[in-house]
């Protein structure tokens, strides 16, 4: 289990293929884990082809240009509007993601994956960090939720124009 290759393959298979389906294409970086022999024999054992980004250039292909975009604005949004308690909200800003429509799939990623609309809103906070219980604890989720969306306006906005010039 210390074999970082060993863990890696772990978490690829319970987090990954567990809970999708083994991918056709993975795009990545070059980090060596990925550039190894044993990773490339394993995907292609698997039927996975890998697509490697190059330096500087992590777009690839063009269609994960706009999702790096989108993430790294709701990833500054959320540095600088919780500051020091940002990490806590990544599932809220994890939840609108996969949850808000994106032109290039005509859907939300929620929705295309499982083939209907998520319920919402879903709470994911820390039992021992908080005091709020039921109804509470929805309201402050749901006040977390409408907070990041508005941060994220502006990536979907930015995604919507690209997408309404091609």
């Amino acid at each position: 289990e210390n074999d970082p290759l060993d863990k890696l393959t772990r978490l690829y298979l319970n987090r990954i293929v567990a809970r999708h389906e083994i991918p056709v294409l993975i795009i990545c970086d070059r980090d060596g884990r990925f550039t190894s022999n044993f990773w490339k024999s394993f995907q292609k054992a698997l039927g996975t082809d890998i697509c490697m980004s190059t330096a500087y250039h992590p777009e690839t292909d063009g269609r994960s240009k706009r999702t790096i975009q989108t993430l790294e604005d709701m990833l500054r949004a959320c540095v600088i509007d919780f500051g020091k308690g940002w990490v806590k909200h990544l599932p809220f800003a994890e939840f609108l993601y996969n949850n808000s429509y994106h032109a290039s799939i005509k859907a939300a990623p929620y929705q295309a994956l499982y083939g209907r609309k998520c319920r919402s809103p879903v709470c994911w906070a820390e039992v021992e960090e908080s005091q709020l219980t039921g109804p509470e604890l929805i309201q402050e989720t749901t006040k977390k939720i409408v907070q990041i969306n508005q941060m994220m306006q502006a990536p979907q906005d930015r995604q919507k124009n690209y997408a309404d010039r091609k």
